[in-house]
């Protein structure tokens, strides 16, 4: 452990997903409590920063365009693009960086930074643990990624920990988004907003049992129900409006981050599958349930919150990332769970907030 630490010049690596981000946000608070200071930087993937800049102590971001730099070998636009993102790594004097995204590519560029000190994770991929002079190993108390990342950040000196930290939407998204709920005939009733897509398909709860949920939410509770999602995740939200019997106002694609952010900060409810845009409800404190299938919750589900999470034996399944387990399935799991679940986070909301 760095006990003495007293950094300047701090570099989160942290370039994608949407999810794995949120996932990160503690261990930047952590960052800023303990060195109130230090510069802190955030290298992320230009799709990303607009969500980073709706959290305050992040200093500066880095931007990664991929899709840009990735044909450096025949675009000099490219190449010229990728030449000064590397040049600014290598001479912006970082004197500590965290690379928490584990890959060959965050690692190497972690290693081009020339810092003395690189925290990276001992279970990096690709054999990105080459490039680090600290790695860090998971434990049967950092099972949670939240909790791993804020013991780099104990092992590189840090003395304040975080589990939580602000995020605001921009205040023209709030009134942007208001506008476009106002279009879609979205009255002030109570909302639960769905999100039944992914990148991965694997990881998506049949369309039709979230109709089914929507159903139960509309009658039983009286909200309205939107659907949630990116441009490619238009026609899953549609299959969830044609199957249910109560309406459904589809505005996959028509949100951007800051946009999403503010909507779901609106929701009275979230039902999501593991997927960034739940895992910004969950950490935005709106009532959320998230449903996994052979992912491990304990991983990266609701950070201390197992009545948050929907799954098949979901505290069982110890340090692995995810399970090929049949069992584990995301079909297996039923609608009452959900609903169970969806009940219990109400119920906990409402005793909170009393």
């Amino acid at each position: 452990m760095e006990r003495s630490a007293n950094y300047q010049n701090i570099l989160i690596i942290k370039p994608s997903s949407l999810g794995d981000i949120v996932h990160a946000l503690p261990a930047m608070a952590s960052l800023r409590a303990s060195f109130p200071r230090a510069k802190i930087n955030w290298l992320v993937r230009r799709q990303f920063a607009p969500l980073l800049e709706c959290v305050p102590g992040i200093d500066e971001l880095i931007l990664f365009d991929r899709k840009l730099m990735g044909d450096w070998w025949y675009s000099p636009k490219a190449f010229t693009a990728l030449w000064h993102f590397l040049q600014n790594l290598r001479h912006t004097h970082f004197d500590l960086v965290l690379d928490l995204q584990g890959l060959f590519r965050s690692a190497f560029f972690a290693y081009l930074t020339h810092c003395p000190r690189r925290f990276g994770m001992s279970v990096a991929r690709e054999c990105a643990g080459i490039f680090y002079t600290q790695k860090i190993t998971p434990t049967l108390d950092s099972i949670h990624l939240i909790d791993y990342y804020n013991r780099m950040v104990t092992e590189a000196g840090g003395k304040t920990l975080c589990t939580s930290y602000t995020i605001l939407p921009q205040a023209s998204a709030m009134v942007s988004m208001r506008k476009k709920l106002a279009e879609a005939g979205v009255s002030d009733k109570s909302c639960a907003v769905l999100i039944p897509g992914s990148a991965q398909m694997e990881k998506c709860w049949p369309a039709q049992r979230f109709a089914k949920i929507a159903e139960k939410i509309a009658r039983e509770l009286n909200m309205t129900i939107l659907g949630a999602g990116t441009n490619t995740e238009y026609e899953l939200v549609e299959q969830v409006r044609r199957n249910a019997s109560v309406p459904v106002v589809n505005l996959a694609g028509q949100t951007n981050i800051s946009e999403l952010l503010a909507l779901l900060r609106h929701a009275s409810l979230v039902v999501s599958n593991d997927t960034g845009p739940g895992h910004i409800a969950e950490a935005i404190k709106t009532p959320t349930v998230l449903i996994f299938g052979h992912t491990n919750p304990l991983r990266v589900g609701p950070y201390r919150k197992p009545e948050n999470t929907a799954a098949i034996e979901p505290l069982q399944r110890g340090l692995a990332v995810e399970s090929k387990n049949p069992a584990y399935a995301i079909a297996n799991v039923s609608e009452q769970l959900v609903w169970e679940k969806i009940q219990n986070v109400l119920q906990q909301n409402t005793v909170t907030a009393k």
